[in-house]
C-alpha cells in the first residue's frame, strides 16, 4: 500500500506488503520488509534497511547524510533497521561515515521514542529501549536489552553494556558495563540494574556472582586492573564471563567508576 501522496523512487525495493502512508518520502537505494510500515511524513533516504514488521512514526528521518565533518557528500554508506522496531515521532537515524566502517545499525524489537537520535556509525542492539530525547553521538554501541532513559546524553565512542540502565538527564562519558545502573550528572554507577534484570528472569546465583563482582570493581580498593584480574578467578556464569569480557575489551573512552 503507498499513498499517492508519497514519493518513492522507482529503483526502491518495496515489500508488497509494505505500508507507505500520506506524504512520505523513500529514496533510490531502500529497502522496505514485509510489512513494514511509515505512517506519515517519514522521509527514508540512502542505502537504507528496514526490516520486517518495524512501524516508523510521523517525521521521522532514517538514512540522512552523516553530520560527521569527514563525511563526504557522494560516500557510499549504510543504515539498518531490524525488524518489529518502533520508531517514534521525530527520531533522527543518520546513516555510517564511510571511512569509520560505513553503517549505522539498530537491531531487533527496538523502541526508540520520540525525538531520539542515532548518529553515525551507532551500533543499537536488539530489544534496546531508547526513551524520550535520548542522544547518541558518533560511534556508540548500546548492547542488547540496554536502557537510555529521557534526555540522557552518550559521547561519541562510548559503548553501553547489555541490561545496562541509563537514568534520565545523565551525561554518559565512559563505558557503562553490562547488568549495571547509572544516574546522575555526573553519572555514577550504584549497583546492578536489578528491576530490569529480575524482569528478565535472571537466576539468583546469576544476580549474587554480578553483586560480588559490583563490589570487586566499585567497592574494592582495586583499580580496573587489577579488578579484572580478579574476577578471572572467580567468575563461574555465562553472565559474569560477559561483564568480565566487557572489561578486557579495548575502550576508546574507559570504564565509568
Amino acid at each position: 500500500m503507498i499513498h499517492p501522496s508519497a514519493i518513492v523512487h522507482p529503483n526502491a525495493n518495496i515489500s508488497k506488503n509494505a505500508d507507505v502512508g500520506p506524504y512520505c518520502v523513500v529514496g533510490k537505494h531502500v529497502t522496505l520488509g514485509a510489512r513494514a510500515t511509515l505512517l506519515a511524513h517519514v522521509v527514508v533516504t540512502g542505502r537504507t534497511t528496514i526490516g520486517e514488521d518495524t512501524m516508523i512514526h510521523p517525521f521521522a528521518t532514517i538514512g540522512a547524510p552523516s553530520q560527521d565533518r569527514k563525511a563526504e557528500e557522494d560516500e557510499v554508506s549504510y543504515t539498518t533497521i531490524g525488524a518489529r522496531t518502533v520508531i517514534r515521532e521525530y527520531v533522527s537515524i543518520h546513516r555510517g561515515t564511510a571511512d569509520a566502517g560505513g553503517l549505522t545499525s539498530v537491531g531487533d524489537d527496538c523502541l526508540i521514542l520520540a525525538y531520539g537520535h542515532v548518529a553515525h556509525n551507532c551500533r543499537v542492539g536488539n530489544n534496546v529501549t531508547m526513551s524520550n530525547l535520548a542522544q547518541l553521538a558518533g560511534h556508540v554501541v548500546v548492547e542488547d536489552h540496554a536502557v537510555v532513559s529521557a534526555m540522557a546524553g552518550v559521547h561519541q565512542h562510548v559503548r553501553i553494556g547489555r541490561y545496562a540502565f541509563v537514568g534520565g538527564y545523565s551525561k554518559l562519558g565512559r563505558d557503562l558495563p553490562p547488568y549495571l545502573l547509572a544516574d546522575g550528572t555526573p553519572p555514577q554507577v550504584y549497583g546492578l540494574n536489578l528491576v530490569g534484570l529480575r524482569r528478565a528472569g535472571f537466576a539468583r546465583d546469576v544476580l549474587t556472582e554480578l553483586k560480588e563482582a559490583y563490589k570487586t570493581i566499585y567497592q574494592s580498593d582495586k583499580n580496573t586492573t587489577q579488578a579484572v584480574k580478579a574476577l578471572r578467578e572467580t567468575v563461574q556464569t555465562e553472565e559474569g564471563r560477559t561483564l568480565l569480557a566487557f572489561l578486557e575489551a579495548g575502550s576508546e573512552r574507559g570504564i565509568l567508576k
